[in-house]
């Protein structure tokens, strides 16, 4: 379990709060939930180009391609400052995300540079933005961070339904994890959906999470409740606490 960070001012921190990979999901979220932005959209795009000779995951990779990510996700290329092995940021983005499909930081800079060019197909990628979310999940299913950005950029293009059914699959893929049940409210919340908010605030909390932003933000908005455990009940509609029950007669 990762310990939080503090929310307030991420969005400024720009490259060097991507650097903090434990992090990272607070990171994006704080940087993708500030922005504001519309691209032209495709239909039914083809996402089946092929995966490059080796492929790794984010999450337990590093020391594979390491490598790679010096020389084609430099700090310039992901702050979006420049190309790396050509002028070209969105070639050097794509070969990364070819040899990492789920590289969170590279699918992060990818949605600011289509933000920024406002377009969903951009040059020196194989195919829209969309498509790099989707072969992502393809490689990794269980990767539980890549549906929060996915989910992130799906609801700022209008695809609630969309966006709400990775947050779902999130959850259930979250186990007992606090971290992610929190960050599962933080979009939720920035849909205003307050009551899949608060469910997913009411079990990050009940997990031991401790930063009280999102519930700060409940509170503020008036949707914050306190979670009630239910009273058992039996089949009869009574209560089936032992502890109210009538302690049987002595002889």
């Amino acid at each position: 379990m990762f310990p939080p960070i503090p929310l307030l001012g991420l969005i400024r921190l720009g490259r060097s709060c991507s650097r903090t990979v434990p992090h990272i999901t607070i990171c994006i979220l704080a940087i993708l939930l500030g922005s504001k932005f519309a691209v032209a959209q495709t239909g039914s795009p083809d996402c089946s180009w092929p995966y490059t000779a080796a492929t790794y995951d984010y999450r337990i990779g590093k020391a594979h391609f390491t490598n790679i990510e010096n020389r084609h996700f430099p700090p310039q290329v992901e702050a979006l400052i420049r190309g790396s092995t050509t002028s070209n940021i969105g070639a050097d983005i794509d070969y990364m995300l070819g040899k990492v499909p789920n590289h969170h930081r590279a699918l992060l800079s990818l949605v600011r540079l289509g933000e920024r060019l406002k377009t969903d197909k951009i040059p020196g990628t194989k195919g829209p933005v969309g498509c790099y979310f989707e072969r992502a999940l393809s490689f990794r299913s269980d990767d539980t961070t890549v549906r929060l950005i996915y989910a992130t950029f799906l609801s700022k293009h209008a695809r609630e339904p969309e966006a709400t059914r990775q947050l779902e699959l999130a959850a259930n893929d979250a186990g007992d994890n606090p971290f992610t049940h929190y960050n599962i409210g933080m979009v939720y919340f920035d849909m205003k959906n307050y009551d899949r908010a608060l469910a997913q605030a009411q079990k990050a909390y009940g997990l031991g999470f401790s930063s009280p932003h999102l519930r700060d933000q409940l509170i503020a908005a008036g949707k914050w409740t306190e979670s009630v455990a239910p009273s058992p009940v039996s089949i009869d509609g009574k209560s089936s606490d032992n502890s109210a029950a009538t302690p049987a007669k002595s002889d």
